[in-house]
Formats: C-alpha cells, structure tokens, sequence
C-alpha cells in the first residue's frame, strides 16, 4: 500500500492527519511510522494472507497484557471512528486488513550498548511475567500451525535445508535439527505450554535511554515489547529460548548472558526441570531455524535485507554452540537458577571494614573486588578470577616476583635491625641507588614510603637554605602528612582541604592540552617556566623566600601530564637564581619506567638537587629513599640526629637490591619504552575513532588518555572516565581515573606488561567506548 492510500484510509478510518508516513521493517506485514499531534502510531498492514481471526488473536493478546502487567509495555490497539479493532479496505483490487497500534519509545536491544547482566535478567523477568500472564489466556485461533513454532522446527528445517548453500553449514544444520528430533521432540508432551510471544528477538524487546546526566550505571528498564505477529499455543519454554538465542549473539560468553536471561525469567515464572533439560537444544534449534529461514526468504525476497539480518551473526553464534556440551550448559542453568546471593562474604568483609577502619579510606570500584593474589600483572580475586592490573605501579617489577620474594624471606630469616648497626646491605643499596643518579647526587638516606621521603626532602630544603616557603604545582599531590597536604593542591583544594597555607605558593601547571600554552605553539616550556619565575618574584614582594620548588618530574594527579621540553631546566633556574632548592620528585615515575631514562627528571636535561624516590622501589615493601647532595646533607646535619626506625633495614635493602636486579636482568626499562610506545599507537588510534578522546599522552609505561564532551571547548568526561573505568572492571582490567577534573584514565602497569596486555586492554576500551553512554 503506497503512503497516500495509507493517508487516505488513516483520515476517513481514524480521523487522524497523517504529518508523516514512514515505512518501518517488516517480515510478513507492511507496517508504517504515522506522527500526527506529536503522536505517534504504527500502522500495520496484514498480509493479504492473513486470517482476521489470527489479528483478533494478536489485539486480545496484547490487551490481555497491558491489564495484568503494565499498559505501557505494550501497544494499545486504536479503534477506528465506527470503534473496529480491525478494517478492511479494498484498494488497487487487493483486499487489505489494517489495525493501528500506538507507537512504543524506547532503544531496541539490538542497539544497547552494553547488555549488562542486570538488564538480561529484567528482560527475563519480563518474559517470565508474560508467560505467567499469557497462561491464563486462550482464543480460538492460538493453535496455528506456524513455521516459527520450534514445536514444529524440525519439519521446517528440512523442508528449507536445500536453500543453504555452503557444504559446511549445511552439515551443521543437519546434525543440530537430528539431534533436536531426537531428544527434544519426544519431550514435548511432558512440557508446559500456553500462548507465548514467541518472537522476542533483539528488535522486539525496547529499552529505556540511556540517562546521560547520571553515572551510566542507572538501570534501563525494559520500556516495551512489541510485534505479536508470530504468536503461537506452544511449549511455554519455548519463549526463553527464542529470547536467549537472540541474546546470545555477538557474545563472547554467549551461555553466561543466556543464563542471566534464564534467571529472570525463573524468578518471575519458576522454571521446571524439563524446562531447564530442553532449553539449550531448543535455543540452538531456534539459530538453526533462523539461519534456514533466512536462506530460503533471500531467495524468495532477495531486496528484502531485514529478513537476513541476524543471519551471520546466527551462524558465528552456532559453531561457538558446537563445542558445548548440551549437558554442561544444563549445569550452568540449573547453577545460576539455584545460586545464593552473589558476594556475601565480600558484604560481611565490608561491614566489618567500615566498621573498624576510617570511613575515609576509599574502596575501589563500585563493585567492590577482595583480591587475595598477585603474579605478574594481574591481580586474583577469591573466585581466581585473574584481573590485568593496569594501575598499581608500586608492583614495579610485578607482583610477587619471585626473585624479590626469595630475597625477602631469605634475609628475614636471617636479621632485620636498623641503621645503628653496620650492615652492608644498606651500603649496597646506597651505591647501587647513587650509581644510577647524575655525580652530584651523592648522599641517600632510606625511608619507608614517599610521604616520608617527600617530607625530609622539605626538611633537608630549609635546613639548607633557612626559609620556609615552597613553590608547587597546582593539581599536585606530594604525599599523606600534614606538611606535604599543605604542599598538594590535589587535597587542600578539594574536599576536605583547608586551602592554600601562606607559605605555599601554586603555579599553574605546565599542560600543554588544557593550559594557556598549547603543545605545539612555540616554545611553551619557557612560557609556563616563567610562571614560576612570576610566583617567586610575587612572593618575594611580599616578604617571602622560597626554600625550594617540589616537582613532579611527570605529573601524576595532574592528570598524567608530560612537562613540556625545557620546563625544568628553565623553572630550576628561576628558582636557583632564588635561592631555592629543586626537589624531584619520582615516587610515581621512578626506576625505568619513562622507558627512555632510568629517572624522569631525565627528560628534561636537568639535575635536581634533591630526589625522591618511593612506590616501585620495594615493589610493594615499603621502602623509599631521599637522594641529595653532599652540601645539603651537610646543612642537615646540624647536631640533632636523623633516624628512621625502618628505614634502611637489612630486609628493606635485600628487597631494594633485588628490584634493581630485576629491572636490569628482566630489561624491563627497555620493555617499558617498547610496549609504551605500542600502548601509545593503539590509543591514539582509539582517538581518531572516539571523539571523547581528547588528549593521549605519556612515556613509557605511564600513559594517560584525557576524555572530553567536546574538543573544542575541551569540556571534561568525568562521568565517563568513571564508567569506562568500572566497565573495565567488569572486562578484568583494572584501570583508574585521575586529574583535577577527574576525567582522565591513568595506566600505569607493572613493568612486565606486554604489547599483548596493551593490545587487550585497547580492544576492551575501544568496545566499552562504543557503548551508549560514552559514545557522543
């Protein structure tokens, strides 16, 4: 029927001004797209051959439903002027059959991104409830013979067979339909059976819109089920496994999102045992009688492509079926249907946690992980699930390395004391750590993390220079006591912050993305050095002297900023020609991980006069270190003593001393610079085909991708950077977020990373920026 017959019948049958006719895609029907009034309808256009008792059968269903479920799940069936459910119009000498149903909102689950696990149970839950609903239901004409009816695949399947053309194909469909002859078929009379749906594939079941203005994680209901054109008396089960053949497609793990499928629906309509025993041979039946389908009706319609829609996809999904054994998959429905609540000892752990320990200290992920090993780069939770660890560079050489290991309990079997004594494992220690740094950094004094390594660096600073005052950057974080919070605008900006203390003294950060100078643009090192220049000469007017500038060599809670060319060597001299000292700090970048130097400072041509080292140093021990020179050393030792309880133990050197072996023996720097670099390409690939990427930045094996809502304004994602970061979680990656608008993805892995491990977690991130509510 042509659109203006269609617009004439819709005025005089419903009164309604058609503004719009749109066709829509159809199997059997022609069905329109009518707006009229910011309505929305669908015309439907039976089949000529089509019995008007069959369309009655479909309007009773679906009334049926909307008074027992929910009368916005499904089209209302609109009357005509004379209050007809169903007209017949003659036109061009074809007796034609209309209804006119409302139009359903929502986004085909076909075109959901992603299908999480608590949106297949709702659809589940849904179906449950439509087939409890619909047993209750009966008309004269639910028993039809329907080659849709997987009652009936066999016989249909052999019928279109000779359509599919490839030898192999052929085979398989062959062997899939004998062996749903053979153990489904005589099971039949046993099942339960009733009116169902029978077509819930992935065009037919609508979700809600995504809410982008939440966290990405709100739920997305199912807001619509439509098209009863093959309704049919069956198996009840019958419906599932239409609904998770469907599901199944396009899934790396096509059982599990199946199983989620099968819970819903068993909590909202309990399964039985047969159900369970026949579902999977019944959703392969369900592929195989797709795939026959859609054979034998291109050849009838080979114009029409809706009726091969899912047909590739079908058979990729079939040849992974191959390889499951019927009785397995059983299992893992009778398991996932039978199971407790997931993670009830994690909930108890939790309880238990917040209640003894600071409710200040966060927890990663909002699906929290109790990880109880480490070996390599990945990280174990209780189930054995492996995680590949992208975050925690304090596992520098990887976790659990069995060298450092070996070296740890060896010498705690042995002695562990302190500095008072000689020993020459912090002697040791002390060469090899001074042999990597420029001549003048001679003098070392270890310690236990990088707080208290950044806090004698600022105590070594003012005993030198007899001042007080600092110059920081803004974003940075320096470490976790009251000192070194004064000197982090990371925390004395953000929540909880006490602001900027009067001898602290911020500059802008040197980012050649987001910053004032853009990367690119002439000689921006200079320019944001001179920012450093302008601060001290600032302070100075106003009574103040610096003692010294504390610096990031890569700026980590700036968001994984790389310092422009020549920044250091040009702030340095602005504050040396101060009189101040210039603090490297390296806890976050240190021991080989920039890939192209052994320290980050490196990079930018300079020598500091002090150097902090800490996260990878110990590999997880804590062990750090403060590196300066003999002058400053000399100014600290003023008559009052230094001592560490911990610090530069016999354990802690034998442990630093095998992380070096390692970084050299392993050549895990010149692995950082390579899979770095491949990491670096794969992102920035990534950016030319995801327009929130705005920014992919980084040295070696410290990498960050910086997300923005627009590349214009530079707008920051930080809801997506959160969602990308939790969705990887759910893929096994761990990786985080970071910067002062939070909107950048920090990945900083264990030095054993592979171009493999960067290859996998470029794949994962560009499937997970693809999803709904990333993609702009």
């Amino acid at each position: 029927m042509n659109s203006f017959d269609a617009t004439r019948i819709v005025k005089s049958q419903y009164g309604l001004d058609a503004e719009n006719l749109s066709e829509l895609p159809s199997d059997r029907d022609q069905n329109l797209l009518l707006e009229t009034g910011g309505e929305r309808y669908v015309l439907k256009v039976a089949n000529p051959g089509e019995k008007a008792q069959v369309l009655d059968f479909q309007n009773k269903a679906m009334m049926h439903l909307r008074a027992n479920i929910d009368e916005n799940l499904f089209p209302r069936v609109v009357t005509t002027v004379n209050g007809d459910q169903i007209v017949s119009v003659y036109e061009e000498g074809q007796w034609y059959k209309l209804r006119l149903l409302t139009y359903l909102p929502g986004v085909p689950l076909v075109d959901v991104k992603p299908h999480t696990n608590e949106m297949l149970r709702e659809i589940g839950g849904t179906l449950g409830n439509m087939a409890k609903t619909l047993s209750a239901f009966s008309h004269p004409a639910m028993e039809r013979k329907l080659h849709w009816d997987l009652a009936h695949a066999g016989q249909t399947i052999r019928e279109k067979l000779e359509h599919i053309q490839e030898t192999g194909r052929w085979v398989m469909a062959d062997r899939i339909v004998a062996q749903f002859e053979k153990e489904i078929v005589p099971l039949i009379p046993e099942l339960r059976k009733s009116v169902i749906h029978n077509d819930a594939n992935d065009y037919n079941i609508l979700l809600a819109e995504v809410d982008k203005s939440g966290t990405g994680f709100e739920p997305r209901p199912v807001v619509g089920v439509i098209d009863f054109g093959d309704m049919v008396y069956s198996c009840t089960v019958f419906e599932l496994a239409v609904a998770c053949a469907y599901v199944m497609l396009g899934k790396e793990k096509p059982l599990e999102a199946a199983a989620q499928v099968v819970v819903g629906f068993h909590q909202a309509y309990p399964l039985m045992e047969k159900e369970i025993e026949v579902l999977f041979l019944a959703m392969r039946a369900r592929l195989c009688l797709s795939v026959t389908m859609a054979a034998f009706q291109r050849q009838q319609e080979p114009d029409n492509e809706y009726l091969s829609v899912t047909e590739a996809p079908a058979w990729e999904l079939l040849k992974q079926l191959e390889g499951i054994n019927p009785d397995d998959a059983q299992r893992i429905f009778w398991e996932a249907c039978n199971l407790q609540e997931e993670g009830e000892e994690s909930s108890l752990l939790l309880a238990k946690r917040k209640k003894i320990l600071g409710h200040n200290l966060s927890i990663a992920y909002r699906k929290h992980l109790t990880i109880v090993r480490g070996e390599g780069q990945y990280l174990y939770d209780e189930e054995g699930q492996a995680y590949l660890d992208c975050v925690n560079n304090v596992s520098h050489v990887g976790h659990s390395h069995p060298k450092v290991v070996q070296a740890l309990q060896k010498q705690a079997a042995i002695l562990n004391t302190n500095t008072r004594y000689l020993h020459p494992g912090v002697v040791e220690l002390a060469e090899r750590l001074t042999a990597t740094m420029p001549e003048s950094l001679s003098v070392c004094y270890f310690v236990c993390t990088g707080s208290e390594a950044n806090e004698l660096a600022l105590r070594l600073a003012r005993a030198h220079t007899g001042r007080r005052d600092f110059v920081v950057l803004d974003g940075a974080y320096h470490g976790n006591s009251s000192a070194l919070v004064d000197l982090s605008p990371y925390k004395f900006k953000g929540s909880g912050g006490a602001g900027e203390a009067d001898y602290v003294h911020t500059v802008e950060m040197p980012d050649g993305y987001r910053g004032p100078y853009k990367t690119g643009e002439g000689e921006i090192g200079t320019q944001y050095a001179d920012k450093v220049r302008d601060t001290i000469k600032k302070a100075e007017e106003e009574g103040s002297r610096i003692a010294g500038f504390l610096c990031e060599s890569l700026l980590g809670c700036g968001g994984q900023v790389i310092l422009p060319e020549n920044y250091l060597a040009e702030a340095y001299k602005h504050v040396r020609a101060a009189g101040g000292v210039c603090i490297a700090d390296e806890v976050q970048v240190g021991f080989g991980r920039v890939g192209t130097h052994y320290w980050g400072f490196e990079t930018q041509g300079v020598v500091p006069d002090i150097v902090t080292v800490g996260k990878p140093f110990g590999n997880g021990h804590p062990l750090a270190a403060v590196v300066t020179t003999p002058e400053i050393a000399a100014s600290f030792d003023n008559g009052m003593e230094y001592f560490n309880t911990f610090g530069g133990n016999p354990v802690s050197a034998a442990v630093g001393l095998a992380v070096m072996d390692v970084i050299e023996e392993e050549g895990l720097q010149a692995n950082a610079l390579e899979v770095g670099k491949h990491l670096k390409a794969g992102l920035l690939d990534l950016r030319d085909k995801h327009p929130i990427i705005g920014d992919v930045r980084g040295l070696g094996l410290f990498v960050g991708a910086e997300l923005v809502l627009d590349r214009e304004t530079l707008e920051p994602a930080p809801r997506q950077a959160n969602y990308i970061a939790e969705r990887m979680r759910e893929q096994h990656i761990l990786i985080s977020t970071d910067g002062p608008l939070h909107n950048v993805l920090k990945i900083k892995p264990p030095m054993v990373f592979t171009k493999e491990n960067a290859d996998e977690v470029v794949r994962r991130l560009d499937e997970v920026m693809g999803e709904d509510f990333v993609s702009l």
